[in-house]
């Protein structure tokens, strides 16, 4: 157990988001693949925490039930009534005592709307406040423009924290000051719930701050300190749309940057996008227009893209992927797929296979070898080794009430425009005939021919579209074949 583990971490997000202009709950707006908040919760939980708290207020059960998916662990408790962060604060604590935990050590409290705040700069807020002995200390950043911010104002000989000043309030002096609060703390538990019942309401908002807690363990000789982030951009709040699409930028950046010097070459970063679950091994090739999403991996020597959405997909070493969207599919060594290629959940595609041009997959199980090349589309299906489906092929497996499942052997050669009608097995090393639909099982080594005999009609355009340009063209053919007898 880590010497500064904290007692509880506290996630605040009961707030409404009104500026979100939305029907969602604005924590539960995603980025990169989590939620605000999931974002938030994934940091705190890299401290291990004894306890971890989400304060949970407007649309709680939404809330709730989302925190319940990504971190079972966590315990929520409600602010019926939005009174202010310290109110917040006392809620979660309360929640805590009422279950019997006595809280020793140091609570850190964290806003649920900062997806860019990192685990590691939260074990550095709590390593600061251990060892200078804060009884408070603040997670502070340096800006380039403070403008609207609460400024931290030190003692110039300790470097401890004398106030916290918002810009409304501030002199010019304080102004010029850089340093902002960030809204995130780490208390001394014990005299945290002290303070939070000495907090008072009377101002503009009727609210409890929990800003107000520096000065009562001030005025009572206790230390009040700062650490500052190494990058201010960790601090950035959301509450617009506006600021979510820049958050999502830049931690799609640091995503991409980690990648990058993990060995992925990706060749145009401003128009590749990952979630924060993918994962990459050495040597994969990224190119322009790729969305890698959900748990997606991609292994060594890969290349994915350009324009292409994988999600919650796997793509195996020295595979190619180009134009293409996958949802759920494995992708096997050395395959190939794409362009225009859609796979969706269920597909399998074996070492060094093949799904082309415009061909479309569900839920089917290609070996190894095996090439749909082109403009076909394969459902609930398995297909062997080193089989070769024609071009245009479909896998016809609905009949209107229930999916079935097709089954095609080894070292097959199907025609093209083929109609697979399921259930139907086409056994090892059979052939079917283009043009036919296959209703019936093939059995090994056999040709199927499931077509009606072609008849030609003489005359036929000359009687039914006299003077049009077909009986035209069709009566200078045959008088040059005449002129050439």
């Amino acid at each position: 157990m880590s010497a500064n583990r904290p007692a509880a971490v506290v996630v605040l997000a009961a707030g409404e988001g009104t500026r979100m202009k939305s029907a969602t709950p604005k924590v539960l707006h995603a980025l990169c693949g989590r939620s605000l908040v999931g974002h938030v919760v994934a940091a705190s939980r890299e401290l291990d925490p004894e306890h971890l708290v989400v304060v949970v207020g407007h649309a709680r059960e939404q809330v709730r039930a989302h925190l319940s998916e990504v971190d079972p662990g966590v315990r929520t408790a409600v602010q019926h009534e939005q009174r202010g962060t310290g109110h917040a604060v006392r809620t979660a604590l309360e929640e805590l005592g009422d279950s019997g935990v006595v809280l020793d050590g140091t609570v850190i409290v964290v806003c649920g709307d900062t997806p860019l705040l990192t685990g590691e700069t939260l074990q550095r807020l709590g390593e600061t406040h251990a060892a200078d002995g804060n009884a408070v200390t603040v997670l502070s950043a340096e800006v380039p423009d403070a403008t609207g911010y609460g400024r931290i104002v030190r003692d110039a000989a300790s470097g401890a924290v004398t106030a916290i000043v918002e810009h409304k309030d501030a002199t010019d002096t304080q102004r010029a000051i850089r340093e902002i609060n960030s809204g995130v703390f780490a208390f001394d538990a014990r005299l945290l719930v002290d303070a939070l019942g000495k907090v008072r309401t009377d101002n503009s908002q009727g609210e409890e701050y929990l800003t107000d807690v520096l000065g009562i363990v001030r005025e009572a000789g206790h230390r009040v300190g700062a650490a500052v982030a190494a990058d201010h951009r960790e601090i950035l709040g959301i509450n617009n749309r506006v600021q979510l699409a820049e958050a999502r930028r830049l931690l799609n950046e640091r995503l991409l940057e980690r990648a990058m010097l993990a060995g992925v070459t990706v060749v145009d970063p401003a128009s590749t996008f990952v979630d924060v679950s993918v994962s990459f091994e050495q040597d994969v090739t990224v190119h322009p227009g790729t969305q890698l999403l959900g748990a997606t991996h991609v292994a060594s020597g890969a290349e994915v893209g350009p324009h292409s959405r994988l999600t919650d997909s796997s793509v195996g070493a020295g595979a190619v992927v180009s134009f293409t969207v996958a949802e759920g599919a494995r992708i096997g060594v050395g395959a190939n797929v794409g362009p225009y290629a859609y796979l969706r959940p269920g597909t399998d595609l074996g070492p060094r296979s093949k799904a082309g041009a415009y061909v479309e997959m569900k839920n089917a199980s290609v070996g190894e070898g095996t090439k749909v090349p082109h403009l076909s589309y394969v459902g609930d299906a398995t297909i062997g080794e080193f089989t070769n489906i024609g071009a245009a092929s479909v896998f016809v497996n609905y009949d209107g009430e229930a999916k079935h499942h097709t089954t095609v052997g080894s070292h097959c050669r199907t025609g093209s425009d083929n109609m697979f009608v399921a259930p139907v097995t086409i056994g090892d090393g059979a052939y079917t005939a283009a043009g036919s639909v296959i209703t019936k099982d093939v059995p090994p080594g056999s040709l199927a021919v499931a077509r009606g005999q072609q008849r030609n009609i003489e005359g036929w355009v000359a009687r039914k579209r006299p003077g049009s340009a077909a009986a035209q063209a069709a009566a200078a053919a045959r008088l040059e074949s005449e002129g050439e007898r």
